[in-house]
């Protein structure tokens, strides 16, 4: 990593997202660390001592995430990676029947990686070099019950991840994530009773959130002729 690389953090507010946000950072990444919540982004940034700005995003908004893009390119000159880390888990049984919540999952966890790809993808072209991150699950490789929806997204955001690797020309790196149980804010979104009881049980066992940001930082961290194409990532006690 150089001074120089540029990289967009996307879900950096909570979890995983903010310990990329440090990680990439401390190793000398200028990093703008994208999310809705921009108080918590701001006390991001004063913790990492201004090598970190916070930009307030919504994922789902297309428009805006074509913008920040934009906005980053103004007034950096580039952007190197593209860390698609935005995602939420309102797990519960299908019979719950908590549509606006699926509506939520889908709109954040697939279509607000698209829209960081679509974005990024034409100025990684005018450089011919840069690096796509997705923050998948090991969601996107089984499913269980309650997370039927949850495991869908992540079976699509692998899926789309896998496929710009496929067409991408040698210069784009791209890696997917798929961390197990890791300790964040995302089961706090649960409403439905049942999912919650099964994921406090399912989450007695779990990995920091630096585990998962050393495993991007690695990925990002490798030459440029070097593509980790994906890493799996979980507590000893997942199996």
């Amino acid at each position: 990593m150089t001074q120089s690389t540029v990289a967009l953090v996307t879900g950096a507010s909570s979890g995983i997202g903010r310990a990329i946000a440090l990680r990439l950072a401390a190793d000398g990444t200028t990093v703008i660390a994208a999310a809705r919540r921009a108080d918590r982004l701001r006390a991001l940034a004063a913790e990492a001592d201004g090598t970190i700005e916070p930009y307030e995003l919504d994922v789902t908004d297309r428009a805006a995430v074509a913008s920040a893009v934009d906005d980053i390119v103004a007034r950096h000159g580039r952007l190197d990676v593209l860390v698609a880390n935005a995602g939420v888990m309102p797990l519960s049984r299908l019979d719950a029947g908590l549509v606006d919540e699926w509506d939520r999952m889908i709109d954040v966890n697939i279509r607000g990686l698209l829209h960081g790809i679509a974005a990024a993808l034409p100025q990684f072209g005018r450089q011919e070099r840069g690096h796509v991150v997705t923050v998948a699950s090991i969601g996107a490789h089984e499913v269980t019950a309650t997370a039927a929806v949850y495991c869908g997204t992540k079976y699509a955001a692998w899926a789309i991840t896998e496929g710009l690797r496929q067409e991408s020309p040698p210069w784009l790196r791209v890696t997917t994530i798929s961390p197990g149980v890791v300790e964040s804010e995302l089961a706090d979104t649960i409403t439905d009773p049942v999912a919650r009881t099964a994921m406090a049980e399912y989450r007695r066992n779990a990995i920091s959130p630096g585990a998962v940001a050393d495993a991007v930082a690695y990925a990002v961290g490798t030459d440029a002729d070097v593509d980790v194409s994906e890493i799996v990532i979980r507590p000893t006690r997942q199996r």
